[in-house]
């Protein structure tokens, strides 16, 4: 996988696990197992169908996946995708916490130069 494409994947989880429906959809499916567009959208402050759109982004980037149920959509965690996705933003957390160390050292560099 080339650069260009592991920063699209990137900025997509984030885009999707960014907006807070969509999280608390991912909290609901986990708590539930399942669900569709209508019955996640009885629990939550927005419509069947912003509900469903929300689950098409989740579904793109793998943290969802569909079965057909009827008229609607059965949407379940895909388990090893979410794994893959907090192993991934646990990475990114980790390579932010080690330079936000660095800069908070040079900082401290700075404040000590300037008392002297």
């Amino acid at each position: 996988m080339s650069a260009a494409v592991a920063e699209k994947v990137d900025d997509d989880l984030w885009s999707a696990v960014g907006d807070p429906i969509r999280r608390r959809i991912l909290d609901l499916l986990l708590i539930e197992g399942d669900g569709t567009a209508t019955a996640l959208s009885q629990q939550l402050p927005v419509t069947r169908q912003a509900v469903a759109k929300h689950l098409g982004v989740l579904d793109r980037v793998g943290l969802v996946r569909a079965t057909p149920a009827g008229r609607e959509k059965r949407y379940r965690v895909d388990d090893a995708q979410l794994a893959r996705a907090v192993a991934q933003l646990s990475s990114v957390g980790s390579v932010w916490d080690a330079r936000l160390q660095r800069i908070k050292r040079i900082a401290e560099a700075i404040q000590r130069t300037q008392q002297d």
